[in-house]
């Protein structure tokens, strides 16, 4: 079993940054980051495999959102910049995947979530 916990969520303006961590409590493979907004289904935004050197990105978040890991403190780490009202959800980290994969079900393990507010 693998522990996550997900930090550095906030209240931005639009057009502002956040930086997310995500601390695991062992060595996982690949891992991701999905959101979920009000009412609405847990989506993929993110992954990276045990490497670092395979990513992927949702349309949605391309060019504004930048996932890295840091496999000495076996944390991932979700660059969000360029933020929108519409970015808005809480944002999860998941892992388990030994390749990156935007497939919610193939993630064994999640942390709690951290809420993103972006106003207008």
């Amino acid at each position: 079993q693998v522990q996550l916990v997900e930090s550095g969520g906030g209240l931005v303006q639009a057009g502002g940054s956040l930086r997310l961590s995500c601390a695991a409590s062992r060595r996982t493979f690949s891992m991701g980051w999905f959101r979920q907004a009000p009412g609405k289904e847990r989506e993929f935004v993110a992954a990276i495999s045990w490497s670092g050197s395979s990513t992927e990105y949702a349309d949605s978040v391309k060019a504004r959102f930048t996932i890295s890991r840091d496999n000495a403190k076996n944390t991932v780490y979700l660059q969000m910049n360029s933020l929108k009202p519409e970015d808005t959800a809480v944002y999860y980290c998941a892992g388990g995947p030994v390749r990156p994969t935007s497939v919610l079900y193939d993630y064994g393990f999640w942390g709690q979530g951290t809420q993103v507010t972006v106003s207008s």
